[in-house]
């Protein structure tokens, strides 16, 4: 049997590091990746989407989309969701 690795079937599926198509699917994972946290960090905090939403003044089916998929997200807004409506702090990163 020929097992893969996870880094593997990605640069077989969607180019090497550096490519387009991988830097979109590192791109889309990050994104992926907020989302959950927001999810995670909401309901650690015992908030219902609905809840959470009138805290950052935003609707429901907004803060939904932004826990399934955390694309599309300006930093304002996610300033917004972390700081007032969950009472955290955001940390950024960048790497070159």
């Amino acid at each position: 049997m020929n097992t893969k690795s996870w880094n593997n079937i990605k640069d077989d599926v969607y180019g090497m590091k550096g490519t387009s198509g991988r830097d979109e699917l590192e791109r889309d994972f990050e994104s992926f990746k907020i989302g959950v946290l927001l999810k995670k960090a909401r309901e650690d905090r015992n908030l219902t989407q609905e809840q959470l939403a009138e805290l950052v003044d935003k609707k429901r089916t907004y803060i939904s989309r932004v826990e399934n998929n955390g694309s599309n997200l300006t930093l304002k807004t996610l300033f917004d969701i972390v700081e007032k409506g969950l009472g955290g702090k955001v940390k950024i990163s960048i790497e070159v």
